[in-house]
């Protein structure tokens, strides 16, 4: 995620320069998102000035791993770039639709059978009275 100035001349110089820099260490750009010009969350000075409203933007890049402290390096001397962040991107789980288990009563999903049996197993063995009375003879 980029935060650029407001005050930079144009907007889409800025942009081509930090595209120009991914280019040049062998990355590939995949999307470029505008997010929009907004208030920052609190006052912030870069390079001697002090910003209150910038322009966010989320350029989705691939690059090789050894070059991305290259890159961040450059934006971070870049004067109209005041906030910058690389993030790795998580790859999505597929995540399987279980509403007809789910819709199930409780005794019947696989789910708390299963909890169920673990909760089995922790169960402590309960005292067999061996000696062939019909009571415990110590106390309890």
């Amino acid at each position: 995620m980029f935060v650029i100035s407001n005050y930079a001349k144009e907007l889409t110089t800025s942009l081509k320069r930090t595209a120009n820099t991914i280019f040049e260490k062998g990355g590939v750009i995949r999307k470029i998102e505008n997010l929009g010009t907004r208030d920052m969350p609190h006052k912030q000075s870069a390079h001697g000035v002090v910003y209150k409203q910038a322009s966010y933007f989320m350029i989705e890049f691939n690059a090789p791993p050894k070059d991305l402290a290259d890159i961040d390096e450059q934006y971070s001397r870049d004067i109209d770039i005041i906030r910058r962040r690389i993030y790795k991107k998580q790859k999505e789980e597929s995540i399987e639709c279980t509403l007809h288990e789910e819709m199930l009563p409780p005794l019947y999903r696989k789910s708390v059978q299963e909890l169920v049996q673990q909760a089995r197993k922790l169960d402590k063995p309960k005292f067999k009275y061996n000696s062939g009375l019909d009571y415990y003879p110590f106390q309890k």
